[in-house]
C-alpha cells in the first residue's frame, strides 16, 4: 500500500513508523512544509496510559522516549501570596524539538521517506492508497473537504502566549497574578534539566487593557516576565516565535472521506489547559495503525477507526471545554480563601474529582476539608456535608433534593404564591397556608 502523509508532526511521524513496521512492503512517504528542526511550542506532557500505549506499540521509540523524560507528580497553585501543593498526579514531558527528532530518526531507521520543506497546494497532487491528513489545525486537506468532514472550527478560551523559561520547575505549576488590567494566569510544567514551559493567558478584555494587543515579542516578554518576577524568582522568559493566540477548537463529524483520514488536531483539538494535545494524536496514530492491520479493506479499516477513536476524543475535549470554560471566568473565583480555590482549580474539568483528588494526596484533601469546613482539626466531613448557612437558617448539608425524606439539606417545592392575587392557578398553594413537606427540613420556595 502506498501512503502519503501530510504534517510531520508527531501523528504523522509515529503513524508512518508503525505501518512501516507492521508492513516493510508499504510505501510511505512523510511531506512536511517546515525544515525538520522547526517546531511551536516547547515541551509536551505524557500520561502514565499513553506511554503504557506507546510501549505497547512501538518499543524502540518508548525506549527512547523514556529516557529522556523529565518527571514529576506535585501541582503548585499561586494563589494571594501562597504556595498551594498536591501530591499524586504523575507527568512525564519531553521538549518537543527532541521528540520529532527521535521520531524522524525512527522513521528513517525503517526506510519511512521524509520529504522537508515540501509545500503542498493542490491535495489532487497526492496519489497514495491512503492519504493522511496530519497537518494540524489549519490542515489544508482538511478545509478542502470540510462539507464532507463537517468541520467546525471555533475560537475556544483566554487570549494566551506559550514561552519558554530557564526556571526549572518541580511541579505542574499554575500562577495567578492580579494587575491594574485584570486577572492574568500562567501555566508552566518542566520539559528538561534545563528549561520549564511557561504559557500566559488572560480574558481579551485583559489582553487590549494592558496594551498587549500592540506589543510586540520583546514588549510582551518584558510585560510578562515584570507581572509573573516573583514565581519566576529572577528567571528569564524565552520565545519561540511566541506570539498571542486564541485556541482554535476543531471538531469533525467525520474523520475520513474516500481514501482521505484525519489524525492529531486536523481531525480535533483539546484546550491546552488540560494538556492532551499530543497524547491524543499519538494514540490517533496507534488506534489507525491497529485498524489497518485489522480490518479486510481500506473502507474497513478507516470506519472501524473512527469508531473507536471518536468517543474516546469527545470526551477529553468535553473535559477540555470545561476547563478552558473555568479559566475564561476564573476571575470571579478569586473571592475564595486560597484552599478553596485550589481545590476549585484541580477539579475544574471533571476529570478529577473531590474523591480522587483526596486518593492521590490524602494529606491534602484532609487538609481542605477542614479548611472549608472551617474546623481546627484534620478531620472534616466532605464538603458536600458541610452545614451551609443560608437566609438566616443554616442547613444540615450542602445536598438539594425534591424529597425531604433523603436527608437533603434543602428542599426545593413547586410553585407557591406569596398572596392569594399571585397564584397561576387556583390550585397553587399560598405561603401562609403552605406547610413545609418535614419539620425539621429548611424549604425553598421557587
Amino acid at each position: 500500500m502506498r501512503v502519503d502523509v501530510v504534517g510531520a508532526g508527531p501523528a504523522g511521524l509515529y503513524l508512518a513508523i508503525l505501518l512501516r513496521r507492521d508492513d516493510p512492503s508499504h510505501e510511505i512517504t512523510v511531506l512536511e512544509r517546515n525544515p525538520p528542526d522547526a517546531t511551536f511550542g516547547w515541551g509536551v506532557v505524557f500520561s502514565e496510559d499513553t506511554m503504557g500505549a506507546l510501549r505497547d506499540a512501538d518499543e524502540p521509540t518508548h525506549a527512547e522516549i523514556a529516557d529522556t523524560f523529565a518527571r514529576w507528580d506535585c501541582i503548585d497553585v499561586h494563589y494571594r501570596g501562597e504556595k498551594l501543593r498536591s501530591r499524586g498526579h504523575s507527568f512525564s514531558a519531553i521538549r518537543r524539538t527532541l521528540l520529532l527528532d527521535i521520531l524522524q530518526r525512527r522513521c528513517r531507521e525503517l526506510g519511512v521517506e521524509l520529504r522537508f520543506g515540501a509545500e503542498l497546494t493542490d491535495p489532487a497532487e497526492l496519489t497514495g492508497d491512503l492519504v493522511v491528513a496530519a497537518d494540524g489545525v489549519n490542515s489544508l486537506l482538511r478545509r478542502t473537504h470540510a462539507a464532507a468532514f463537517g468541520s467546525e472550527v471555533r475560537p475556544q478560551g483566554c487570549t494566551y502566549i506559550w514561552f519558554g523559561t530557564d526556571l526549572v520547575l518541580d511541579a505542574f505549576t499554575f500562577v495567578f497574578v492580579e494587575s491594574e488590567h485584570g486577572l492574568f494566569q500562567a501555566h508552566a510544567y518542566p520539559f528538561d534539566e534545563s528549561t520549564s514551559t511557561w504559557i500566559v493567558e488572560c480574558r481579551p478584555e485583559t489582553w487590549r487593557a494592558a496594551g498587549l494587543d500592540t506589543a510586540d515579542e520583546a514588549e510582551s516578554i518584558a510585560f510578562c516576565e515584570r507581572l509573573f518576577a516573583d514565581a519566576l524568582r529572577g528567571h528569564r522568559l524565552r520565545s519561540n516565535r511566541s506570539q498571542w493566540l486564541t485556541f482554535q477548537r476543531v471538531r469533525n463529524r467525520s474523520w475520513h472521506h474516500g481514501n482521505v483520514v484525519l489524525v492529531g488536531d486536523a481531525a480535533h483539538t483539546a484546550h491546552f489547559s488540560i494538556g492532551s494535545g499530543t497524547k491524543l494524536a499519538m494514540e490517533d496514530s496507534i488506534a489507525l495503525a491497529g485498524a489497518l492491520r485489522r480490518a479486510p479493506s481500506l473502507r474497513a479499516a478507516l470506519v472501524d477507526y473512527e469508531l473507536e477513536r471518536q468517543p474516546v476524543v469527545e470526551r477529553f475535549q468535553q473535559a477540555a471545554d470545561t476547563s478552558a470554560a473555568y479559566f475564561e471566568r476564573v476571575a470571579g473565583h478569586t473571592s475564595l480563601p486560597p484552599t478553596q480555590f485550589a481545590v476549585n482549580l484541580l477539579t475544574r474539568s471533571g476529570r478529577v474529582g473531590h474523591a480522587n483528588l483526596t486518593l492521590r494526596d490524602p494529606a491534602f484533601g484532609r487538609a481542605a476539608d477542614a479548611r472549608f469546613a472551617a474546623l481546627g482539626t484534620a478531620i472534616a466531613p466532605p464538603p458536600a456535608f458541610t452545614p451551609f448557612p443560608l437566609a438566616g437558617t443554616v442547613l444540615a448539608n450542602r445536598v438539594v433534593s425534591r424529597s425531604a425524606a433523603d436527608g437533603a439539606g434543602l428542599v426545593l417545592t413547586g410553585l407557591v404564591a406569596v398572596c392569594p392575587d399571585g397564584r397561576v392557578s387556583e390550585e397553587t398553594p399560598v405561603a401562609a397556608e403552605f406547610t413545609p413537606p418535614a419539620a425539621d427540613a429548611p424549604v425553598a420556595v421557587l
